[in-house]
C-alpha cells in the first residue's frame, strides 16, 4: 500500500490522556484501595506532560470530594450501577460539567471515548453517551442535591464525637478546598513576608497564600525563607516552648516541617521516620533553608536514642480524619478496625519516646484525627498510666490560639470548622506533657 493510502492515524484528543488517568486515579482509590498519594508516588502519571498530570490529580480530587453527591446525581439516571470503568467515566463527567463549568459536549465526548476504550466496557458507550446527556441537562436537580455525607462508619463516629451539628459543620469545611499556608523560617519577618507574597498574616504566625500558582516561584522560596506547612500543623512544635540549644526527637518526623521549625527555632534536632522516600523531602527542604538535623531511617519500636532527650515531639500515625480536605481520598481507604490498630500503636510510640524523655523534660504528642480515641481519651489513659507525667495548657495569647480551642484537660483541639472567615484549618488534637523531675541543664 502506498504512503499516500494509509489512513493516518486520528489525532489525540485534547484533554484525554489527563482523563484517562484521572479515571485510573479513581480507580486505585475506589477499587484497589490505593491512596492518591501512593499513585502518584510509584510514577503512575510520568508519562503526561506536567499540565497533564496537574488535571489528573485536580479532577480526581474534585471528584473524591464530592463524591457522593455526584452519586446521588447518577443514581437518578441509572437503573443499576454500570461496571466500575464506565461509572468512574461518568463520576468525571458530571464533576466536570457540574463543578468546572466544562461545557457538556466535550465531558461527555469525553466520558464515551473512555468507556469505549476500556476493554470491560466498550459495549456500554451508547449508556454512557444517554446518561452523560441526561446529567448535562439536570442543573436544577444537581443545584438540589445536598452533599453526600461521610462513608457510615466515619459519620457514625464525628457524630458521635462532636454531635450531628457540629459534625456537618466539619464535613462541610473537609469539602472546601484548602488553602496553602506556609511557616516562615524567622517568624520576625512574617508581616514582610506576608506583604510580599500577598497573603494573610493568620493568628498564629502562619501566613496564608490567595492563588499562589507555582510554589517554586515565588519570591523567598529559593532562599528557603518558608516552607509549606498547614497552620494547623505548625502549631504542636511551638507548644513546646522555647528548644534552642536543646536536645530534640522529632518522631514520626517526615514530611518535616516540624523539623524544620525545630531546627530554625535553634534546637540540635533528631528526625526519625520509617520511609526513607518521605524523609528524601526533608532532606530537600533542609538544604533549601540551609537548616541542620541527623536524620535517622528507623521504626522508632525498634530503635533506642543512646541518650535522654530534653524534648520529644510525637506526630504519630493516625486516621487522619482531620486532612480530609487535602486528602479526600482517605474516607475510602480506612475502615473502623484500622482506628483501633492505629490507637494502640500510637499508645506504644508515646509510651516508648517517653522512657527516651529526660526528667524535667517536654513532650508534646499530636495526631491529625478529629476522633478523641486517638486524641482526648489517647492523652487520658497515658496520663493515667504515668504518675509522673503533667499536662500543660497552652499559653492561647501567646500563640495566637482561640481560648475555646483548649479542651477541659488542658489539650490544645483544632477542626477544619475553626476559622471558617479565614478558610479553615486542618484538624489536630496535640498536648504539651511535662515529665516531673529537675528541668534540663540544671
Amino acid at each position: 500500500m502506498s504512503t499516500s493510502a494509509r489512513k493516518a492515524a486520528p489525532a489525540p484528543v485534547p484533554g484525554l490522556a489527563a482523563r484517562k488517568a484521572a479515571m485510573e486515579l479513581l480507580s486505585g482509590v475506589l477499587d484497589r484501595a490505593t491512596s492518591l498519594a501512593d499513585q502518584l508516588g510509584s510514577g503512575a502519571l510520568d508519562d503526561l506532560a506536567p499540565e497533564e498530570r496537574a488535571r489528573a490529580q485536580s479532577l480526581a480530587t474534585l471528584t473524591l470530594r464530592h463524591l457522593g453527591r455526584i452519586d446521588a446525581l447518577l443514581a437518578g439516571f441509572l437503573d443499576r450501577r454500570p461496571p466500575r470503568p464506565a461509572q468512574h467515566a461518568l463520576r468525571l463527567a458530571t464533576a466536570e460539567i457540574h463543578m468546572e463549568g466544562v461545557p457538556a459536549h466535550a465531558a461527555v465526548d469525553a466520558a464515551v471515548r473512555l468507556t469505549r476504550g476500556h476493554p470491560k466496557t466498550g459495549h456500554l458507550s451508547g449508556l454512557v453517551n444517554a446518561v452523560g446527556r441526561r446529567i448535562a441537562e439536570a442543573e436544577a436537580t444537581w443545584a438540589a442535591l445536598p452533599e453526600g455525607k461521610l462513608p457510615d462508619w466515619l459519620d457514625g463516629m464525628l457524630v458521635k464525637a462532636w454531635g450531628r451539628e457540629t459534625a456537618d459543620a466539619i464535613i462541610a469545611a473537609q469539602r472546601a478546598a484548602p488553602p496553602t499556608d506556609i511557616t516562615p523560617r524567622d517568624p520576625a519577618t512574617a508581616a514582610d513576608l506576608a506583604r510580599r507574597l500577598g497573603g494573610t498574616l493568620l493568628p498564629t504566625g502562619s501566613i496564608r497564600l490567595a492563588a499562589p500558582g507555582q510554589i517554586s516561584r515565588l519570591p523567598g522560596f529559593a532562599e528557603g525563607a518558608w516552607w509549606v506547612q498547614d497552620a494547623a500543623a505548625a502549631l504542636p512544635a511551638r507548644l513546646l516552648g522555647p528548644v534552642a540549644g536543646l536536645r530534640v526527637l522529632d518522631l514520626c518526623a517526615a514530611p518535616g516541617g516540624k523539623t524544620l521549625q525545630l531546627a530554625a527555632a535553634g534546637a540540635r534536632v533528631t528526625a526519625l521516620d520509617m520511609s526513607e522516600p518521605r524523609l528524601a523531602r526533608l532532606r530537600e527542604n533542609l538544604a533549601r533553608t540551609r537548616l541542620s538535623a541527623e536524620i535517622v531511617t528507623a521504626d522508632a519500636l525498634a530503635w533506642a536514642p543512646d541518650a535522654p532527650f530534653d524534648a520529644i515531639l510525637i506526630d504519630a500515625p493516625c486516621s487522619a480524619t482531620g486532612t480530609i480536605r487535602r486528602h479526600p481520598d482517605l474516607p475510602y481507604l480506612r475502615r473502623p478496625e484500622d482506628v483501633a490498630s492505629l490507637v494502640e500503636l500510637q499508645a506504644g510510640l508515646l509510651a516508648r519516646a517517653w522512657g527516651w524523655l529526660a526528667p524535667g523534660g517536654r513532650l508534646v504528642a499530636c495526631t491529625c484525627s478529629l476522633l478523641p480515641r486517638e486524641g482526648e481519651r489517647q492523652i487520658a489513659r497515658f496520663l493515667a498510666g504515668t504518675p509522673e507525667a503533667r499536662i500543660s495548657p497552652p499559653d492561647a495569647s501567646a500563640l495566637g490560639l482561640e481560648p475555646g480551642w483548649i479542651d477541659a484537660s488542658g489539650g490544645l483541639r483544632l477542626r477544619p470548622d475553626f476559622w471558617p472567615d479565614l478558610g479553615g484549618m486542618d484538624g489536630f488534637h496535640a498536648a504539651l506533657l511535662s515529665k516531673v523531675g529537675p528541668a534540663p541543664g540544671d
